[in-house]
């Protein structure tokens, strides 16, 4: 949607990357990823250890990053960051786990919200 995209343009603009991180192993997860212009790691078993290779790979300090999930197999992964977000409509165990909890569906709006 248009807020998700002005979120995308505005923590690009600040020099900020993304990864789109998806245990889907879907084609149109990748095709979501290359429409956004946004680097996409689909049919991932294990977010966790994935993240941690690719903050490494993009020397990011795991403290500073910051990590919107939804559902339980983002637990992991968002344990590992400083900024653990979930969206709203997370899973119950998504909710009770981050420091920050978007009160508005959808993870457009938690991304701009960032």
């Amino acid at each position: 949607d248009s807020l998700a995209d002005s979120a995308r343009q505005s923590l690009r603009r600040a020099g900020i990357p993304l990864l789109i991180l998806s245990t889907e192993r879907d084609r149109v997860v990748a095709a979501r990823g290359r429409k956004l212009g946004v680097e996409t790691l689909h049919g991932v078993a294990d977010k966790a250890a994935v993240l941690a290779t690719w903050l490494a790979e993009h020397d990011l300090d795991a403290a500073r990053v910051a990590y919107v999930g939804n559902d339980v197999n983002d637990l992991a992964a968002m344990a590992t960051v400083g900024w653990p977000l979930a969206v709203a409509d997370a899973h119950p165990a998504v909710r009770a786990a981050p420091q920050r909890i978007r009160h508005r569906q959808g993870r457009g709006r938690a991304l701009m919200r960032l």
